[in-house]
């Protein structure tokens, strides 16, 4: 009898050039409308970029940033993916927890979102964070879909 010995538990850290790729693919499995690769390029070395990964690889990420708002910055999250075979473990709560933790050490206020009307998982994990629907914005998305924007404060 073969046994599977348990996997180690992700680490959050800030992402690298290296962890490029598996975000893209993990991109690209997670979301009908992708970011292109170029995006996450952008990001590198900011605070808000953050993996999760283990001895297996990168298994989910978080893209977050703040932007000035009257004084005090307003946080963003961009955007935010776990790889689908890793679904379920808590690896979205972690990032979001850390990504959190980063926007409220850059003095932000509060933060927002934009997620798909149709992404209940999304949108119950947000939730669970305090996030609550601040408005609707119809067609956001190429295809046609209407995004939720969700605010949350410090």
């Amino acid at each position: 009898m073969t046994v599977t010995p348990p996997r180690a538990s992700p680490q959050v850290r800030p992402a690298s050039r290296a962890d490029l790729l598996e975000v893209f693919r993990i991109e690209q499995a997670a979301f009908p409308q992708p970011w292109p690769y170029g995006a996450f390029e952008g990001f590198l070395g900011q605070e808000g970029f953050l993996v999760a990964a283990d001895d297996t690889g990168v298994v989910g990420y978080v893209v977050a940033d703040t932007v000035p708002n009257h004084g005090r910055p307003l946080g963003h999250v961009k955007d935010i993916a776990v790889h689908p075979d890793r679904r379920g473990e808590g690896l979205g709560a972690t990032l979001l927890e850390r990504a959190l933790e980063v926007l409220r050490a850059a003095d932000a206020s509060r933060v927002k979102l934009e997620v798909r009307a149709s992404n209940e998982a999304a949108i119950h994990l947000y939730r669970q964070f305090g996030f609550r629907h601040h408005h609707t914005v119809p067609r956001y998305y190429d295809d046609g879909e209407d995004a939720l924007v969700m605010v949350r404060s410090f």
